[in-house]
């Protein structure tokens, strides 16, 4: 046999061999992890995804500003905006569409305490099975544990915040009665309650974002622990 010939081989099958070894280290990485050292990161991830997402949304402009999350007017009157502009209703428009997203903004604060409590819930056990289930499965685990609290907690700063609005209470009179003859869906009928349930919704959407970028690029948070942890799933 030539000896490039031969040469080449050997490269090809050193390549083969060192990918094979490489995904058994890897997988022997995460699964020798240790259950205390699995929570300990698992928990440093939540508690850093929990309280960014909290800060961006919790500033002014943190709903209204951003685009992924920005709150539209609900059903109906999101697809009459056009024709209420050319009535003359374009200022009450931008006032209710405004004071919803601000009282989202003033709500999410509240969250803080009640993550930081779930948080605590998790188990080393519990640890592994959140870092193995995908992407957004530390977002899922605080959806599971808090979302009912927390709108409980949301309600009455969304509805201080647009109770002053006039069109809100004209909104809620007209929906109600649509809702009952199921021209519109009975969770958009009230108007702090849809953007309770939108403020959620963009809180849980954020944390998801945060909970990416730890596991795309964990070392960039300046925690070894971190990096140990979610390297083994890379």
């Amino acid at each position: 046999m030539d000896r490039r010939q031969f040469t080449g081989i050997s490269v090809a099958a050193l390549g083969v061999w060192v990918g094979m070894a490489t995904q058994h280290a890897q997988a022997i990485t995460l699964a020798d992890l240790s259950n205390a050292d699995a929570a300990k990161g698992l928990k440093t991830a939540l508690e850093k995804g929990a309280l960014s997402a909290v800060a961006l949304l919790g500033a002014t402009d943190g709903f209204l500003g951003n685009e992924k999350v920005r709150i539209p007017l609900p059903g109906y009157l999101n697809d009459a905006v056009g024709l209420l502009r050319t009535l003359g209703q374009g200022a009450q428009i931008d006032e209710l569409l405004t004071a919803m997203n601000r009282g989202a903004e003033a709500a999410v604060p509240m969250a803080k305490d009640l993550l930081l409590g779930a948080i605590k819930t998790m188990t080393p056990t519990d640890a592994k099975g959140i870092l193995a289930g995908g992407d957004t499965a530390v977002s899922q685990f605080f959806e599971q544990k808090t979302r009912p609290q927390l709108g409980v907690k949301f309600l009455p700063m969304v509805r201080k915040a647009t109770e002053k609005v006039g069109l809100a209470d004209k909104y809620n009179q007209v929906a109600g009665k649509a809702a009952d003859m199921g021209l519109v869906k009975k969770e958009d009928a009230n108007i702090q309650q849809y953007v309770t349930t939108k403020a959620l919704d963009g809180l849980f959407f954020m944390i998801a974002e945060e909970e990416k970028k730890i596991r795309q690029n964990p070392a960039a948070y300046g925690s070894a622990l971190l990096t140990k942890v979610f390297g083994a799933l890379q």
